[in-house]
């Protein structure tokens, strides 16, 4: 059975946050893994030392998150830090987790990280699932590597954040700190594993063909003109608000999507910035001649939207829960602001008692139906780990 145990801190000394965090984790029997959400003011290698110290041969795994975390407490935050760790035990679970900071490719890190799980975890075959956190930029090549390896296998996780996007993020493992790079743990299991990715966002009628990009990730032109003008087109958007990073904020309530193949997932593609050549910045890669959708939502739907996901995903695990693993947009909490109290109560009701962690990220994994695994922005990626 799968016992789950969480803890928090926001306690302004890394090392005290640490062994405060895990006062109602250690002693746990079986204890496989645990992942780690903190905030960036930590020296994060001494905080993930003062909880290694306390969870001795637990292997960790995690990232910076956006200004804070949401557990079945609340939303917990710090101005000097905080952190929150849930762990997993259990006799029947194996977990190999293994980073490295980016070494030669995006791709080839992904690979030589797979190697370095399977190893861990003591097995030569593909996990039942995984979990990925990487830098923001080049997530989609890690996962290439990563699957290189071991082939489409579900997975889930987020990009590390920082409070301010000015690149203060850090991801880590009980073994590794870095800035950039990728971390993954593999799960080895034979009990069900559900994962509801969605953004939530109400499609409009207002789509586009995409005829330049540039590098992957800048928007050049949709139906062969400028990028901004279509969107102003769309969305009414007046110049300012598509001044460099005014768009980031603009656009939380008025996205980009590309569907898959199918159409059983629209994977969200957040405008970041607006330049000066008609352009913007988009967080996730793009193709060329591929359908771009403007999307919708309030940020009324923002925060229901938390709940009624929640709720689709126990439903689609279909069996209890003994875990939750929420991963929640930063860009998303941006914009619900000072209402986040509302998502945690919202969260807190969907979960039944079931234990959970929510981190916000600056990128969101996961996949749908029998889709491939995609990363994108302005995204939920829920979890659920049956018990």
């Amino acid at each position: 059975m799968l016992n789950t145990k969480t803890g928090t801190s926001t306690n302004a000394s890394a090392m005290k946050a640490g062994q405060e965090a895990t006062v109602s984790i250690k002693g746990t029997p079986d204890l496989k893994m645990a992942f780690v959400y903190s905030g960036e003011q930590y020296d994060q290698k001494e905080l993930l030392d003062s909880i290694a110290k306390e969870l001795p041969g637990v292997p960790l795994v995690g990232n910076t998150s956006f200004t804070g975390i949401i557990t079945q407490d609340g939303f917990i935050s710090g101005e000097d830090g905080f952190v929150g760790i849930m762990a997993l035990a259990d006799s029947d679970l194996t977990v190999g987790v293994a980073g490295s900071p980016k070494d030669g490719s995006a791709r080839q890190t992904g690979k030589k990280v797979a190697l370095e799980a399977m190893k861990a975890a003591g097995k030569d075959t593909a996990p039942a699932y995984f979990y990925m956190v990487a830098a923001p930029g080049e997530e989609e090549f890690y996962l290439k590597g990563i699957e290189e390896v071991i082939g489409r296998v579900p997975f889930f996780g987020g990009s590390a954040a920082d409070n301010a996007i000015a690149g203060n993020w850090m991801l880590y493992t009980d073994q590794i700190v870095t800035p950039e790079g990728v971390a993954v743990a593999f799960f080895y299991t034979d009990k069900a594993f559900a994962n509801k990715y969605t953004g939530a966002y109400v499609e409009t009628n207002k789509s586009g063909v995409i005829t330049k990009v540039d590098n992957n990730r800048t928007l050049m032109e949709i139906d062969g003109i400028p990028a901004i003008k279509k969107y102003q087109e769309w969305t009414g958007a007046s110049n300012e608000d598509m001044v460099g990073g005014n768009l980031l904020a603009y656009s939380i309530t008025a996205p980009l999507g590309v569907k898959d193949r199918l159409g059983d997932l629209v994977a969200i593609r957040h405008p970041m910035n607006g330049n000066e050549d008609g352009s913007m910045n988009i967080g996730n890669n793009l193709a060329v001649n591929t359908a771009v959708i403007l999307m919708q939502g309030s940020v009324d739907e923002l925060i229901t939207s938390t709940g009624s996901t929640l709720t689709e995903l126990n439903d689609k695990l279909a069996c209890p829960a003994g875990a939750l693993h929420l991963v929640h947009c930063g860009g998303r909490r941006a914009g619900i602001g000072d209402r986040i109290d509302e998502v945690a109560a919202a969260l807190k009701k969907a979960s039944g008692g079931v234990p959970f962690m929510t981190e916000f990220t600056f990128g969101e994994y996961g996949y749908e139906d029998d889709g491939n695994n995609t990363c994108g922005g302005l995204m939920l990626s829920f979890t659920a780990f049956a018990k």
